[in-house]
């Protein structure tokens, strides 16, 4: 008699846990993957070639130099870039793929943390490109003052938060209400009407230590004492850091419904 010998199928791999970076690579391609958000960013480095453009052809010889180039070609990128991370966040549950995006990662703060580490990474490059192109201006519009190219390490590194926190902050919004249109609103005009608000006598003490457009604008204008970074720092507790919290809890704990 002949032994029959079965070979069983060997037991299926575990799927291997997607690293950070691959994940931060994953939401970098996001941003680009929709019209909406491919083409805001080219927005943004249109509106830093045109600011930079106006600065050269009406600015005065003073405001030719780097340090005050650079500062002004920053602001498309602090001020729209913020869209693409409430598009980022949002755009999911309004969208209804953020069913897909759980099931493939099961933890939900691996991927807030994902798209967080994304948002930065745009910041940072926008911050670069920004740097470009204000260098090509102050190039061509060559004031000869003493100090043209001079910007001190301290004072770019406060524009670096300047622009990552700006992102960070839309990115928060976008977490916090889980929809496109109103996280866009809220975003511009939350802080529009508190630094109105913060006109009255009774909000004016809170408003020097809430209201970002006092606290935050000082980064690029000067390097900032310990008082401005208290000031910053509350100003961003508010702004920023409340926000990512209630988005990491509602994230976590919605109900995702598909599309």
């Amino acid at each position: 008699m002949t032994a029959t010998t079965l070979s069983l199928p060997a037991p299926a791999r575990p799927a291997e846990r997607p690293s950070l970076a691959r994940l931060i690579g994953v939401e970098l391609r996001k941003m680009v993957d929709t019209r909406a958000g491919l083409w805001l960013q080219l927005a943004v480095v249109a509106l830093t070639v045109l600011v930079v453009l106006f600065v050269v052809l009406a600015g005065n010889a003073e405001d030719h130099v780097f340090r005050t180039m650079f500062w002004a070609a920053l602001q498309p990128s602090a001020i729209l870039l913020p869209v693409v991370g409430i598009l980022l966040v949002a755009s999911e549950w309004t969208q209804g793929t953020a069913l897909i995006t759980f099931t493939l990662v099961p933890e939900r703060s691996r991927v807030l943390l994902a798209k967080l580490g994304a948002g930065t990474v745009l910041a940072l490059g926008a911050f670069a490109v920004s740097a470009a192109i204000a260098a090509v201006g102050t190039a061509v519009a060559a004031p000869g003052l003493e100090g043209t190219w001079s910007l001190p390490a301290g004072l770019a590194g406060q524009e670096v938060v300047y622009v990552v926190t700006a992102m960070i902050t839309g990115i928060g919004f976008g977490a916090v209400l889980l929809n496109t249109a109103p996280a866009i609103v809220l975003y511009f005009v939350l802080p529009i009407a508190w630094s109105a608000a913060g006109s009255l006598s009774f909000l004016r003490d809170a408003a020097g230590w809430l209201d970002s457009s006092r606290t935050l604008d000082l980064m690029g204008e000067e390097l900032m004492s310990a008082g401005d970074w208290a000031r910053a720092g509350a100003t961003l507790a508010v702004w920023m850091l409340l926000p990512v919290l209630i988005g990491a809890w509602r994230i976590v704990t919605s109900e995702v419904r598909s599309s």
